[in-house]
């Protein structure tokens, strides 16, 4: 079953993030805590850790977009 995953919050006072870089491309492997990419917020920059094993289906959102917290980023196909 495909796995949303969404635009995490690294502080409280985050609403919205920027994806300044992607790491893996879709139809590529991705292992649980694996590096898949890059969020900026507040400038600063923080990584997308790939939250399961299996395979990122589709980049929902591409580079230098700037989304709510919970917004769908990807999805992906968990083994």
């Amino acid at each position: 079953m495909t796995m949303e995953f969404k635009m995490p919050q690294y502080g409280m006072g985050m609403t919205e993030g920027t994806i300044v870089e992607w790491l893996k491309g879709e139809g590529d492997r991705i292992e649980a805590g694996e590096v898949i990419g890059s969020v900026e917020a507040a400038k600063a920059t923080s990584d997308l850790l790939a939250p399961v094993s299996g395979t990122l289906q589709k980049i929902v959102v591409p580079l230098d977009e700037t989304v709510p917290i919970n917004t769908i980023i990807a999805l992906i196909d968990p083994d």
